[in-house]
């Protein structure tokens, strides 16, 4: 079973969900973005941390927005299920931007990141926390071209894709029509536009809502990938 959720911004309250009461071992969970327990390396902050890797199913997530980049990144990379990760604790692992993975008989496509509102401010040359912040937020066109380049060499088809940010045009779907364009989305909307998938789940809106017919928002349920679709969900206020 695989099951989705939104961001959990450092919050162990998702996991208290009753429909994660069902999953075995090898079940996998996977956060769209801001997962937030990886901050500021304190012991309690580790404490958690092996906590959830101590679950008998996966904890796997990508990154959204709002992260401590630097801190996350002194993790490992290590292959695995086919693509890169950063092995947090026990099973719990980030999944890294532009990789394919195979997850229970799926194919699952990872891309963490985007552009917060305010990433701008990173041009206050005297602001050089956020500037370092905001730069690493962003994928880099390294990442942009790895996620290409392994999508082509799966035939650009998979089953699922996980993302923070949605491809552009969902996200103006979602902003009433407003142009949200940044270079991100704008990279996923060329992925949507090649790319044969059954299902695609992202965090950025802070909202739960299915666009059909594939695309779902996801933010403090939690949902079976596999299940249809429902075509309206609550939107968190």
């Amino acid at each position: 079973m695989i099951l989705i959720t939104g961001d959990t911004h450092g919050d162990l309250t998702r996991f208290g969900n009753k429909l994660l009461k069902k999953l075995k071992k090898d079940d996998t969970l996977i956060i769209c973005g801001d997962f937030g327990f990886i901050w500021d390396g304190s012991k309690a902050e580790q404490s958690r941390l092996k906590a959830l890797g101590k679950k008998k199913y996966n904890v796997l997530f990508v990154e959204g927005v709002h992260e401590n980049f630097e801190e996350l990144q002194k993790y490992e990379t290590e292959m695995w299920r086919g693509g890169k990760t950063r092995k947090i604790s026990g099973n719990l692992r980030q999944l890294m931007r532009g990789q394919v993975f195979e997850i229970e008989g799926k194919k699952i496509f990872s891309f963490g990141g985007g552009r917060s509102e305010d990433n701008d401010s990173y041009l206050n040359p005297s602001d050089k926390a956020s500037e370092i912040r905001w730069r690493m937020e962003i994928p880099t066109d390294s990442e942009l071209n790895e996620g290409l380049d392994n999508l082509r060499a799966n035939g650009d088809k998979v089953d699922y894709i996980v993302s923070y940010e949605p491809p552009a045009k969902i996200s103006e779907f979602l902003n009433l029509g407003k142009s949200d364009r940044n270079h991100v989305n704008t990279y996923l909307e060329q992925i949507r536009e090649k790319v044969d998938f059954k299902r695609w789940f992202f965090g950025r809106h802070h909202l739960n809502k299915c666009i059909p017919p594939k695309f779902q928002a996801v933010f403090d349920i939690v949902i079976d990938a596999e299940e249809e679709p429902k075509v309206a969900l609550a939107v968190k206020k």
